[in-house]
């Protein structure tokens, strides 16, 4: 039982300074600018508005919420590009 309890420890030591080095990386390395995506806002707009059109009714009710869902996705997504846009 003690020669796990060593190789745990061991692992966790490594991990450790995996994450210390992780860390001490300088912020010149991260991105500063990011531009909105298009995808992630439709289908994160498809899969809300698919939910509480099926909430309210069914699946009649789903397919309807799942268009408006993405017309509203893709209205976020012009607008926040927009916004970006004028900001730089």
């Amino acid at each position: 039982m003690k020669r796990f309890a060593k190789g745990n420890k061991v692992l966790a030591g490594i991990l450790v300074l995996v994450f210390l080095m992780l860390a001490a990386v300088p912020d010149s390395y991260a991105q500063r600018r990011r531009r909105p995506s298009k995808t992630k806002h439709i289908a994160v707009g498809t899969a809300v508005g698919a939910v509480g059109g099926a909430l309210i009714g069914g699946r009649k009710g789903a397919l309807i919420g799942a268009g408006a869902g993405a017309g509203t996705g893709y209205m976020v997504y012009r607008h926040k590009k927009r916004k970006a846009a004028r900001r730089y």
